[in-house]
């Protein structure tokens, strides 16, 4: 959530900082006015309380004079009553404003370029060459076909649409890939954690996924659970309503869990594969850290997800998302783009994002240093999507014949060779 001191200091700076979002300005012309209600609001209150203060200390003055005593008496208590009437209406007022802020999305850093969508993120490096055939490059789901790897039929039969089985070669390189992403992400300094993949809505919220994107998660029926859309939730709030010491930050961690998106308003894209599923795999990375240490910790990140393509031979490319394609509590995103010869281009495989505090002041997840509170920086990033390493690992190690090519750092864990 944006910090609330801020928004009464520089509501200018802040309203052009989202405009780079692209919000609808009425929205922050309401923002603007329950923020101008509840600033006077507060002031009024504030004043009648200095009032009783001050006042308060006056009666020791009139103790040889009854009439000016009681007067005082009065106004006082008229003075309390008053102060009763205006904490109720400054509470309401406040609940209100943070209604709207819980729906307002992260401050967007300097670093975040200006751009209405994908179209205008801008690319920053890439990483290996793609690899160039002499035959035409066969997408994931003909090749998963050919193979008998992946069967989208049967997924579809026992769920839905956007469900599907991995079978035989295709099942033993998808938990290959994930183990040796926990071990890749381990080695780098991350703590393997599993975490509950049910969570509540407090947590939820803590993340920033409720209140404003529910209808892209799964509910259980009359409870107050949710399947997770990735690990980052789980992980994040372990340190929810907590006070870490300085002496424990940066707290480094990785996960592999099943995800869960509804993937509402994607009709229609990626129909075939495995590119977009209801239910995915994922290794996840995610860091609490010192505010003073959260850039060098994205770096980190970033690093590792892209040792794990390297190690796999996976061309691929760091791609700076601009703010119109930035995701909700981010202040500054990096994604990585895995290159696709059947498609014939780069499509996300990780996402690295520094939240900043934002997520931090939602979940209230705080540090003592100097005997002083502060909250701490949250970050979260994928260290990847093993369906789609598996996508890239088939297409871009596909041979002739429809074969697959396996890396050679995948065969310790495989149970025989390929």
């Amino acid at each position: 959530m944006i910090d609330k001191k801020r928004l009464l200091s520089d509501f200018e700076g802040v309203q052009e900082n989202l405009a780079k979002r692209f919000l609808d300005p009425a929205l922050l012309e309401i923002l603007k006015t329950k923020l101008i209600a509840y600033k006077a609001k507060k002031q009024e209150l504030e004043q009648a309380q200095e009032f009783q203060n001050k006042s308060s200390k006056l009666f020791f003055s009139y103790k040889n004079d009854p009439t000016k005593a009681q007067e005082l008496k009065n106004a006082l208590e008229a003075n309390k009553a008053k102060i009763a009437t205006l904490t109720t209406h400054t509470n309401t007022l406040e609940e209100d404003l943070d209604a709207l802020l819980h729906t307002i999305p992260n401050l967007l850093d300097p670093i975040t370029p200006f751009g209405k969508d994908e179209t205008q993120n801008v690319e920053i490096k890439r990483v290996l060459t793609p690899k160039t055939f002499d035959f035409k490059p066969r997408e994931h789901h003909e090749l998963a076909q050919e193979n008998g790897w992946i069967e989208f039929e049967r997924g579809v039969k026992i769920a839905q649409s956007r469900f599907s089985v991995l079978r035989k070669e295709g099942a033993l390189l998808s938990r290959a890939l994930l183990n040796f992403m926990l071990d890749y992400n381990y080695k780098a300094g991350f703590e393997i954690v599993s975490p509950p993949i049910l969570v509540n809505s407090k947590t939820l919220f803590g993340t920033g996924q409720l209140p404003k994107f529910q209808e892209d998660l799964f509910k259980v029926q009359e409870e107050d659970l949710f399947l997770i859309p990735t690990s980052e939730v789980s992980l994040t709030n372990l340190y929810a309503d907590e006070i870490l010491s300085v002496e424990e930050l940066p707290i480094l961690m990785t996960a592999c869990t099943p995800c869960f998106r509804k993937e509402a308003g994607s009709a229609g894209k990626d129909t075939r594969g495995i590119i977009r599923q209801h239910q995915f795999d994922k290794v996840e990375l995610v860091a609490i850290t010192h505010p003073k240490e959260s850039d060098a910790i994205q770096a980190k990140m970033l690093e590792t997800a892209s040792g794990i393509l390297s190690a796999l031979g996976l061309p691929h490319r760091f791609v700076q998302l601009c703010g119109g394609d930035i995701g909700f509590s981010a202040s500054n995103t990096v994604d990585i783009e895995v290159w696709l010869p059947g498609q014939n281009c780069y499509r996300e495989i990780s996402s690295v994002s520094n939240t900043r505090d934002f997520q931090a002041r939602r979940a209230k997840i705080r540090y003592k240093e100097n005997k002083k509170n502060a909250f701490v920086h949250t970050l979260n990033g994928s260290s990847l999507a093993v369906g789609r390493t598996l996508v890239a690992l088939m297409e871009n190690h596909q041979e002739k014949d429809g074969s697959i090519k396996i890396p050679e750092v995948l065969l310790p864990y495989l149970p025989r060779k390929l």
